[in-house]
């Protein structure tokens, strides 16, 4: 395998960027504008080793070059000889990048690029030794062997320094030796001949970076310096040498005339690219940090939840970036802060929920959507969700007046709950859980009633809220496992059991609420007697001992209904009735609380 262009005229040369065929048959790369790349490739790759699992042949490669400058010793960032598994370098970088990489895949084994760099700017952060320098690049402009420009003499040994910017065009021959795995790179002016011995050589096995097939071409590119790349002719052998390039046939450089270079120029351009990279890592550093501030996790399937998955940046700004002041509480799953979003104005809640595991997540998801359909004047809204690495944050409906066990228990800000908020509240929350079992299209159990999940809005309703959530821990655990989900004291002994819930089981854990409701006392009071410890035995002694009434909240001081409260009292017994069998369903709960069903006897 081998081609020889001596010139380019109506060769099909694949190009992009800046990159040109002119008049006179020159390949130019760039030009006089600023910040340019441009690539010439040939148009097919080409196969490097016999077979897949077999070593990279030995190659050879020859062009002649020129690089002129409209502002004399002012240059361009130069150019390189390259090959690559592609020829798409959209994503590299112009300046010192040399249009072939970008600062983020410069060094990566898996460029698989070698380069012959002609660079003609000095540039500290890859090491060059000066503006002026041959180097050989592996997947880095960072180069492995680099010498000053220079060709060595044949006669007395000595290196003879050239300018790689001129009027009179230079000539480059690579070889590759598969057997040696050596890499040699010679440099001359045109017309004088190849020289006998390299300018720079490396041993280095190209099998460990050439992919199978690769494109071979050149890249240059400009920065707020210019320069005009040009490429007069290109030879290559696949195992065998590239074919001799005849100076004669060769297209001429243009004759540019250099244009008047002031001092001022000499002075304004290096503080101009200083400012200009500086504002460009400044510019950098405040987008990365943006996006990862809001970065979100994001999957294919998730297209189908679009509308009810709200943007992270929308609930950053929502929570002024989740302040403690916007903490509203902190619960078994996550944290919950209240929100204000900027285009509806509407007031949320908004709970950061800890999920390392991906195992069920698209289940969970497709739960919370399906919850959010739900509607019903004892449920909180569940309005929608977003996914975070590490996390989820699902969006509520706010309730001003917070949860229920803070006014239970004597925080001093709140209020003590008359009877009649408190029969109003347990009759809202058997409301709700009914319609979760039994008046929605598919049931759901709520798996950790209490009180601190009962929700106030601002008349005092109760909500119910975060039901469902128990079912993110079961998608993300191991199926073998066994994990409980719930609150001790709310527990059903079949849950304990076999840790299966069920709509019986929720209705253990609403009697446990109402006695709580009730009573004033949660369900575990370590402050007790020992005999007392567990809120339904102590109702059971009360009730064996014909005083029920005496497990009335003492903060009520005697005010209430008292056929409510027997009512109340024993419908909590009867509901975290230790056997399944005996609590009723919810359905015949509401018809107990609106007197529609008579009571059964205990």
């Amino acid at each position: 395998d081998q081609f020889i262009y001596t010139g380019f005229t109506g060769s099909n040369l694949t190009l992009d960027g800046a990159a040109k065929i002119t008049a006179t048959g020159l390949l130019g790369l760039t030009n006089d504008s600023f910040r340019i790349k441009g690539h010439a490739s040939h148009p097919a790759p080409l196969r490097f080793r016999k077979s897949p699992n077999g070593t990279v042949q030995s190659f050879s490669v020859s062009f002649v070059f020129g690089i002129l400058s409209s502002f004399g010793d002012i240059r361009g960032h130069g150019f390189a000889f390259f090959i690559a598994p592609s020829n798409d370098f959209s994503t590299a970088f112009p300046i010192q990048f040399l249009g072939l990489l970008n600062d983020i895949n410069n060094g990566s084994s898996t460029n698989h690029l070698f380069a012959i760099e002609l660079d003609t700017i000095r540039n500290d952060e890859f090491g060059d030794i000066d503006n002026n320098h041959v180097g050989i690049d592996i997947n880095s402009l960072n180069s492995v062997r680099s010498s000053y420009a220079g060709f060595y003499n044949d006669n007395n040994g000595a290196l003879t320094n050239v300018s790689l910017i001129g009027d009179k065009p230079m000539q480059v021959w690579v070889e590759y030796d598969g057997n040696a795995a050596q890499i040699d790179v010679t440099l001359a002016p045109l017309g004088i001949g190849r020289p006998k011995r390299p300018l720079l050589f490396v041993v280095y096995n190209l099998s460990t970076v050439l992919t199978d097939q690769a494109y071979l071409g050149f890249s240059s590119s400009t920065g707020l310096s210019t320069g005009h790349h040009y490429v007069l002719g290109w030879s290559f052998g696949l195992n065998i040498p590239a074919p001799i390039i005849d100076p004669t046939k060769l297209p001429k450089l243009p004759n540019l005339s250099p244009k008047p270079q002031s001092k001022l120029l000499e002075i304004v351009l290096p503080i101009a690219s200083a400012i200009f990279v500086l504002a460009i890592g400044v510019a950098i550093v405040l987008l990365v940090r943006r996006h990862l501030r809001y970065k979100e996790l994001r999957e294919d399937w998730e297209i189908e939840f679009g509308p009810h998955r709200f943007s992270f940046k929308d609930l950053y700004l929502a929570t002024e970036g989740f302040k403690n002041s916007h903490l509203l509480g902190t619960g078994g799953f996550g944290r919950v802060y209240k929100g204000l979003l900027s285009k509806s104005k509407s007031q949320i809640a908004v709970k950061r929920v800890s999920h390392e595991s991906r195992q069920g997540i698209r289940e969970f998801v497709a739960e919370v959507v399906s919850i959010g359909r739900l509607r019903h004047r004892n449920i909180v809204q569940l309005l929608g969700y977003c996914r975070r690495k590490g996390e989820l944050l699902l969006v509520y409906d706010y309730m001003p007046n917070g949860s229920l066990d803070n006014y239970l228990y004597g925080h001093s800000n709140r209020p003590i709950l008359d009877w009649i908020q408190r029969f109003r509240i347990i009759k809202g929350v058997a409301s709700g859980l009914w319609y979760l079992h039994g008046e929605w299209e598919q049931v759901v159990i709520h798996r950790d009633i209490k009180a601190s999940n009962v929700l106030l809005d601002e008349e005092m309703n109760a909500c119910l809220g975060d039901f469902g959530l128990a079912r993110l821990y079961d998608h993300g655990t191991d199926m073998q496992t066994t994990r409980l989900v719930g609150t001790i004291g709310y527990l059903a002994p079949e849950l304990l059991q076999n840790g299966k819930a069920s709509p019986l089981t929720d209705v253990f854990a609403f009697g446990i609420f109402v006695l709580e409701v009730t009573c004033g006392r949660r369900p575990i009071e370590h402050k007790m007697n020992s005999d007392q410890l567990k809120l339904v035995d102590w109702v059971i002694d009360c009730w064996n001992e014909r005083s029920l009434l005496e497990a009335m909240d003492p903060k009520l001081q005697n005010e209430y209904d008292a056929d409510e409260a027997f009512l109340a009292l024993k419908l909590g017994l009867l509901c975290s009735h230790q056997s399944p069998a005996a609590r009723p369903s919810m359905w015949h709960v509401m018809q107990y609380l609106n007197h529609d069903l008579p009571f059964p006897e205990l």
